[in-house]
């Protein structure tokens, strides 16, 4: 499993950005290896949020990334915020965990 990262800094209106994010949000978990997705917004700060989606493995989330109509949905909200991406994997000791 790979753990999909990433913070957003919203810029421009909130309420398009929280649409925008519903959006994209339907339509990642619906793919095939999402196993699951959540939004936090920074305490204090209502301007500044992370996503979390929890794949299958890496060739999942590049699937659904790659996938008709992503393009499109991840345009939207990058007008509207400052993405920091990131996939991630679980560690152990310092070591990957398969």
């Amino acid at each position: 499993m790979v753990t999909f990262v990433n913070k957003l800094s919203v810029h421009g209106d909130l309420g398009r950005f929280l649409a925008a994010r519903t959006r994209l949000t339907r339509f990642l978990s619906a793919q095939p290896g999402c196993v699951s997705h959540q939004t936090l917004r920074l305490v204090g700060a209502a301007d500044v949020f992370v996503e979390l989606s929890v794949w299958k493995d890496a060739d999942a989330h590049r699937a659904a990334v790659a996938a008709d109509g992503y393009r499109k949905l991840s345009e939207e909200l990058a007008e509207l915020a400052a993405p920091e991406p990131g996939l991630y994997e679980a560690v152990a000791g310092g070591a990957a965990v398969a």
